[in-house]
């Protein structure tokens, strides 16, 4: 017998998504398209109802139509289950290296990957125990232009993405350390395409500074990021080579192929 955890709904509780997640079943039961008739009967549902959900699905990408009264699933779903299974990967490769390095510096590890105009924390390697810290809440978000991970980001687009994402942003700052002009912000940009790392002088938050460094996959395209945070006064630029080497074994563990530093 199936078991749920306690208060957890076995069904949705809205019933057109209920209705959506029978469609899709059916849907992924199948290599070749189906029918609107046979997707009908397998789902008890009735072929009006059955024809507008997967209407408003195909809209969505999340169903294709290969012709007139057919269906099948659509890549958007693919696209989706990527995105999952990349974030997955690297979550799952990075966890053993980041606590490692806390072990190390005793100072808190932050992954974190690209969101839009945003980073969100996916993961972090810190110890109770460690005095004052400097702590980022698993699914936390912050602009790209005021984080050290964020820039790593914006670097890795060419000019015209990282004016755009100005524009869209407005640069806007949340302590007198921000980066607030787009000038200064590609010069920023420009050092860290150098040097391959970033930094956050107190922009996000005063009294606490950050280091980045990137993690690739085998593709050689930036997926997420790894830093250290802590108290302004405490970050040591000691820390960066065994912050790079982390990154970089983290790389390996997905594909990537390291070039010298």
């Amino acid at each position: 017998m199936k078991r749920t955890e306690p208060g957890v709904p076995a069904t949705p509780t809205i019933q057109v998504i209920e209705r959506m997640f029978a469609l899709i079943d059916v849907l992924a039961s199948r290599e070749e398209a189906i029918s609107l008739k046979e997707i009908s009967e397998k789902t008890g549902l009735h072929p009006s109802t059955t024809h507008r959900i997967l209407n408003d699905l195909a809209i969505g990408r999340f169903v294709d139509r290969p012709e007139a009264g057919s269906y099948r699933l659509g890549m958007r779903l693919l696209e989706l289950g990527n995105m999952v299974k990349g974030r997955l990967n690297v979550r799952d490769a990075a966890l053993h290296p980041m606590r490692e390095l806390h072990k190390q510096i005793q100072q808190p590890v932050n992954l974190s990957m690209r969101q839009g105009d945003e980073i969100v924390y996916i993961e972090r390697a810190y110890s109770e125990r460690s005095g004052m810290q400097v702590v980022r809440a698993i699914g936390g978000r912050a602009p790209l232009h005021l984080t050290s991970t964020g820039k790593l980001f914006l670097a890795a687009d060419d000019p015209q993405r990282v004016r755009a994402y100005a524009t869209r942003t407005g640069l806007s700052g949340h302590t007198r350390n921000s980066i607030t002009q787009l000038p200064v912000l590609e010069r920023e940009l420009s050092k860290a395409r150098q040097y391959g790392v970033a930094r956050d002088n107190e922009e996000l938050e005063m009294g606490v500074r950050c280091m980045a460094a990137g993690i690739y996959d085998d593709q050689d395209k930036l997926v997420a990021g790894l830093s250290i945070s802590a108290p302004a006064d405490r970050l040591d630029e000691g820390w960066l080579p065994r912050l790079q080497d982390t990154a970089q074994e983290i790389s390996v563990a997905l594909g990537h192929r390291p070039t010298p530093r």
